[in-house]
């Protein structure tokens, strides 16, 4: 389902944005080299590996370069309509 955006700090652009999909992978990774070890699917996972529970995906103002969950800029948006409602009646 799409949403209207307004970025919450430039408070101004309402139609640039990129959109940032993440797709998480878990890992074990050596503590000395960094190198990667392991990969585990995210039905499988070691028994302390907790799983990724962060958003799908994340929104950058393409005016302002802020990077933010989608949610904020849902409803920055959300808010200044509902201004912009009161302000007309």
């Amino acid at each position: 389902m799409s949403h209207p955006y307004l970025c919450p700090n430039c408070k101004t652009n309402k139609t640039r944005f990129n959109i940032i999909e993440q797709k998480p992978r878990a890992v074990k990774m050596d503590p000395s080299t960094g190198e990667i070890t392991d990969e585990f699917s995210m039905d499988h996972l070691d028994p302390i590996h907790l799983p990724y529970n962060g958003p799908a995906r994340k929104i950058q103002c393409g005016v302002c370069g802020l990077i933010e969950d989608e949610h904020s800029f849902i409803k920055r948006a959300e808010y200044a309509q509902k201004k912009d409602n009161h302000l007309i009646h």
